[in-house]
């Protein structure tokens, strides 16, 4: 996380499946967010629901967020779940 603050963001190769566990880990509580870059070269933003299920075929930039996320309105449905144990 610190890398990622102090450059703005990191490439993660595809097949790096420790880092992106990690940088999964850190997008649920909304250090990070991710993009997956896509063979073109354009970058998909990943909710936290997705990069959970991502598959190692494409690399991903990680970046610190613009803002942080607020549980009661920021984020998808699908994904409030996932902070409901944070909060209980």
């Amino acid at each position: 996380m610190d890398a990622v603050y102090a450059a703005g963001s990191l490439p993660i190769a595809a097949d790096d499946q420790t880092t992106k566990m990690m940088a999964t880990r850190l997008t649920i509580f909304g250090f990070v967010v991710i993009d997956e870059v896509q063979s073109d070269g354009s970058a998909r933003r990943l909710r936290p629901s997705e990069a959970i299920h991502a598959s190692t075929v494409h690399p991903w930039r990680v970046s610190k967020p613009s803002s942080r996320y607020r549980v009661d309105d920021s984020l998808p449905v699908s994904d409030r779940d996932l902070f409901a144990a944070q909060h209980a």
